[in-house]
């Protein structure tokens, strides 16, 4: 008998690990190596654990040494991938009860979602252990996406700033005689500043960004980033920046933005959506319209008062407000959403778009250097 092709072999090997052993036809079942035995293994015990192994629930020794050998055999994709599924089959409360199993698991944003939703019911001798697992996600996040944002945002403002006109005591005089090198008169021993550079006035921020996010339970992982990046801005000298959490109350959570994992475990997932009062809210916060961004965070399910919504959008776009309505700030791909709301916004010039977090740093350099917003969205 001829020996069987090695992408046969692969092709087989893939729905042995699928399937499980018992499931496939005799002829395909072949012995598996050591390795796929441990995979076939840790797999059966996950998805198959109701009939023959007893699964994942029996004990907390088997749970534990489960956790461990799926981060040994598995790359991080997969690995967290099969925690959802496994703290989905026992429940999380089950994982709470138990500090020990909880600090096992990968963390991610899907578990830290989680976590949040369950927030105020935390059992005591697990709270720490989770606001540990959230500042592990935090951290990760702020260590991938805070260089290209201040990137992003440092070259807009320098931009900006440099296209203005300053004031005598706002004049950055190195860089304005750089600029202005090739006016120099031998005769006067001196240069002429035709072009006078400078950052804008002191002691004041070039921009004020105002982040305004919904904390209703479907914006959790819109509500994890946009804290990421508040706290991101927050640290920026350039930028006056504010967070605003709102359902059908709202609370200003701008004094704890140096630490979002405060900003998270602050929050109240779930409730319903006044976006009216929290656009009302934010209006009381704006001293300078036309140095202004506004990033309303929303899938704008609003049962507020649509009509005075409408018109305090209105407003702050009539007095010089840039705002931005992002529906999604997530990985999550296409967000639910309010499209009959959505579609009103563009009339006003208001773009309403969903938003990866990779891409939110050029959308906020967008929105700082001035650019047609729309524009921007249709091009990305």
């Amino acid at each position: 008998m001829p020996p069987t092709p090695p992408h046969k072999q692969e092709r087989d090997r893939r729905w042995r690990l699928i399937l499980g052993h018992a499931q496939l036809p005799e002829e395909q079942n072949q012995p598996a190596s050591g390795k796929d035995q441990a995979l076939d293994q840790l797999l059966s015990e996950l998805y198959d654990g109701e009939t023959e192994q007893g699964g994942l629930a029996d004990s907390n020794p088997d749970l534990a040494r489960w956790l461990g050998d799926v981060r040994r055999y598995f790359p991080q994709s997969v690995v967290q991938l099969l925690q959802r599924d496994a703290v989905s089959k026992l429940g999380l409360r089950k994982l709470l009860n138990q500090p020990e199993l909880l600090a096992e698991i990968e963390p991610d944003v899907h578990l830290l979602n989680q976590l949040l939703a369950l927030n105020k019911t935390l059992p005591l001798q697990t709270r720490e252990t989770a606001r540990q697992v959230v500042r592990q996600v935090v951290e990760s996040l702020l260590k991938r996406l805070r260089f290209p944002l201040e990137q992003a945002i440092a070259g807009s403002l320098q931009r900006a700033a440099r296209r203005r006109r300053p004031r005598y005591r706002e004049i950055n005089w190195l860089r304005t005689i750089h600029r202005n090198l090739r006016h120099y008169q031998p005769s006067h021993s001196t240069i002429i500043p035709e072009t006078l550079v400078g950052y804008g006035r002191q002691r004041q921020a070039l921009k004020d960004v105002i982040l305004c996010v919904d904390q209703s339970g479907s914006m959790s992982s819109s509500l994890v980033y946009a804290s990421v990046f508040g706290a991101v801005l927050a640290a920026m000298p350039a930028l006056e920046t504010h967070l605003v959490l709102f359902d059908t109350a709202v609370v200003d959570m701008t004094a704890h933005l140096s630490d979002p994992v405060e900003v998270l475990f602050g929050a109240k997932l779930g409730g319903g959506t006044d976006i009216a009062r929290a656009i009302g809210y934010a209006q009381n916060l704006i001293s300078r319209p036309r140095q202004t961004i506004l990033v309303l965070i929303s899938d704008l399910f609003e049962m507020g008062n649509k009509q005075t919504l409408h018109q305090r959008l209105t407003e702050l776009v009539q007095s010089g407000v840039v705002v931005i309505v992002l529906l999604a700030l997530s990985d999550e791909g296409t967000p639910r959403y309010n499209r009959e709301l959505a579609s009103q916004l563009a009339p006003l010039g208001i773009p309403a778009m969903a938003c990866t977090p990779d891409a939110f740093p050029e959308l906020m350099a967008a929105a700082l250097h001035g650019r047609d917003l729309t524009r921007w969205q249709g091009e990305n």
